[in-house]
């Protein structure tokens, strides 16, 4: 996403989020969903072989 659409996103979602931006803030929030959606790019674009199963859970 470029930054206009990044603005127009955080526009969109942030009255139905209940949250103020305040237009000093949208750079520093606009960078924090770039890393995110990076990070969620990398998660869906690694495939996993169909045999692969869950790691366990172990708590303490």
């Amino acid at each position: 996403m470029n930054d206009t659409e990044l603005d127009a996103y955080i526009d969109a979602s942030s009255p139905v989020l209940g949250l103020t931006i305040e237009e000093a803030w949208k750079p520093a929030v606009r960078a924090n969903l770039k890393v995110s959606l990076n990070f969620a790019r990398q998660v869906d674009e690694f495939t996993l072989p169909d045999e692969s199963e869950p790691a366990h859970v172990y708590t303490a």
